[in-house]
């Protein structure tokens, strides 16, 4: 196991700005604002010549209740877990009682500690290193996160207090299947990934819009992989008004484009919205994997199961190909076949696929069924072969194939997917005409055209003689 490095302090000292320094990433949500951060955040910080993890965690309050109770425990998991544990503290706010607080914590764990005194960018170091000398901790460095500045310094004392374990794989080996988890607020997205792991890895609050960063899980289950992404809820846009919830909801579009295989969460105890069937479309547009995971399934009396269903039929139509399971993350009922869709989405959306497959099939599906004339003429498909995968993409030669219709890619789109069982995984069709050799070429003749007309030329004129 790479060694563990824990960002602490209060909140809006800059833990996430540091994090995101140390891993050389955007990866976590940087505000100006205090409590932006919750979730433990983990990323692989290789600045020096031993990499080591780091945590990014939510800022200690003081508080036990609520976010801010649930956000303390996040903290102190990670304080447990770490090998190093990196205090922060603001340069321009000074010394405050909280910081105090939060050292005898830090002190009661028993772990080797640094202090980092950041934002010292337009302050006089000496000045504020000389305040936090009054914590006795001997490794007190300065620090601007927000320029990298004091980040190698870090760094290099850092690895000292880190146990030399190579066993790991820098590049952390096979990072399995990249499954995003999408949805609106409190559709059940961090319950489902804590039923996953068997433990409160990430805060569950009936407050919607708990979850901000989106938080990258490593999951082994069955023998398999998985990099399980827990995303901010997405609501519709005119309801987005803080400058935060913007920024993360950009970071859950880009969490769908990342991933492999991309849940989309619906809750069944809802009307299927707008907002739900527009994350269907983005995911659908980026080619991704799709499974429709239908929550909060329990509870539910047989007629409200049937209307239920009946909505979902009408208005997935556009994604019928799409695996809808029906779950209960709080209590664990179908999420075995919840991850057996995942399993096939992927696998349907990573198969690799033979040109001469691809090109008999076209064959018996243009002998089925021929596209609609054009101009009097109907369009000619020659031959396929791939394009690419995840999504599959099939490339088809032929003519006049700018002008087939969309009705009829639709049944080619269909007939491939039936044809190689591309389960829960969008399909793409690239028409392509052959290029017309003789195109530009119309007034040029060849070399014999050439002389049989020099020859009747002067046949002509010996007539004319």
């Amino acid at each position: 196991m790479l060694p563990v490095v824990a960002l602490v302090g209060r909140p809006n000292v800059g833990k996430s700005t540091l994090f995101n320094a140390l891993t050389r990433s955007r990866d976590a949500l940087v505000a100006d604002m205090p409590g932006v951060t919750r979730d433990r955040h983990y990323g692989v910080c290789r600045l020096g010549p031993r990499p080591f993890v780091v945590v990014d965690t939510g800022g200690l309050s003081g508080s036990d209740e609520g976010i801010e109770g649930l956000t303390a425990q996040q903290v102190r998991a990670a304080i447990s877990e770490a090998n190093l544990l990196v205090f922060v503290v603001d340069a321009r706010e000074g010394i405050l009682p909280l910081d105090a607080s939060i050292l005898t914590e830090l002190r009661r764990s028993g772990k080797p500690i640094i202090v980092v005194v950041n934002k010292t960018d337009g302050v006089d170091e000496l000045v504020a290193l000389g305040e936090f000398a009054s914590f006795g901790i001997a490794e007190t460095l300065p620090m601007s996160a927000a320029h990298s500045r004091g980040v190698d310094t870090l760094v290099a004392k850092a690895l000292p207090y880190l146990p030399d374990d190579r066993d790991d794989d820098p590049a952390l080996e096979d990072q399995g299947i990249r499954v995003a988890i999408v949805g609106r607020p409190n559709a059940g997205k961090s319950t489902l990934i804590n039923r996953l792991l068997g433990e409160d890895r990430l805060i569950v609050s009936d407050v919607a819009g708990t979850t901000r960063d989106p938080i990258r899980v490593p999951l082994e289950r069955d023998g398999r992989r998985y990099t399980l992404v827990d995303t901010a809820g997405v609501r519709r846009r005119a309801r987005v008004e803080e400058a935060v919830e913007k920024f993360s909801v950009i970071k859950t579009l880009q969490s769908i484009a990342a991933s492999q295989v991309t849940i989309v969460m619906i809750d069944a105890r809802e009307n299927l919205a707008d907002q739900d069937l527009t994350l269907i479309g983005h995911a659908i547009e980026e080619g991704r994997a799709l499974v429709i995971a239908v929550n909060k399934w329990d509870g539910m009396d047989s007629y409200q199961r049937e209307q239920t269903q009946k909505a979902l039929e009408r208005r997935l139509q556009f994604a019928d190909w799409a695996k809808t399971v029906f779950i209960s993350a709080l209590h664990g009922s179908g999420l075995r076949e919840l991850m057996k869709a995942v399993i096939r989405a992927h696998a349907a959306a990573t198969k690799e696929l033979s040109s001469s497959e691809l090109t008999r099939t076209l064959e018996k599906a243009y002998e089925a069924y021929q596209p609609p004339l054009v101009r009097g003429h109907a369009p000619k498909l020659r031959y396929a072969h791939p394009g690419g995968s995840n999504p599959p993409t099939i490339v088809i030669h032929g003519s006049r194939t700018k002008h087939i219709a969309p009705a009829y890619r639709r049944y080619l789109e269909g007939f491939f997917r039936k044809r190689f069982r591309l389960e829960g995984t969008p399909v793409r069709i690239d028409f392509r005409d052959g290029e017309n050799p003789f195109a530009g070429r119309k007034n040029v003749l060849t070399e014999g055209q050439q002389r049989r007309r020099q020859r009747m030329i002067r046949n002509a004129k010996r007539r004319e003689k």
